[in-house]
């Protein structure tokens, strides 16, 4: 990513950050409707996992600057959504659902650059993350 468009990730986020609440309704309601298998994975409450999805993003976008401090936990979070049965394609449906959550969330802002930057940002991010669920063994349990 260039500087400009890490720049716009956290400005466009920045503009999120009040509406988080409902900014993870929406993005739930919107992933539902487009996979609603994928709505069975979720068993934990939904503001709990809107809370923890917000702070993941915040987490994300705050470190962009610096993807090595970053990458060990997405991509911890990576394997455990492995064993919790998320495979590969649905990285991109997650994305699609991102995309229009901030789409609606900073409205006429989110402008062609500052989506173009969201799509590289999330690339690499679910890059990593896939690459990491498929390639990381877990350990066997001794007997």
């Amino acid at each position: 990513m260039t500087p400009e468009q890490i720049e716009l990730v956290q400005r466009s986020f920045a503009k999120v950050v009040p509406i988080a609440a409902k900014a993870a309704q929406i993005f739930y309601g919107r992933l539902f409707e487009i996979a609603p298998e994928l709505k069975p994975m979720f068993k934990s409450n939904m503001d709990d996992q809107g809370r923890m999805l917000m702070s993941m993003l915040a987490s994300v976008v705050a470190g962009l600057n610096d993807l090595a401090t970053i990458l060990p936990t997405a991509e911890s979070l990576a394997i455990r959504h492995r064993d919790y049965g998320v495979v590969p394609e649905q990285y991109e449906t997650v994305g699609e659902a991102l995309l229009w959550t901030l789409e609606q969330g900073i409205g006429e802002d989110f402008t062609t650059d500052v989506r173009d930057a969201w799509v590289e940002a999330y690339g690499a991010l679910s890059g990593a993350m896939i690459n990491a669920a498929e390639n990381t063994v877990l350990p066997v349990a001794a007997e």
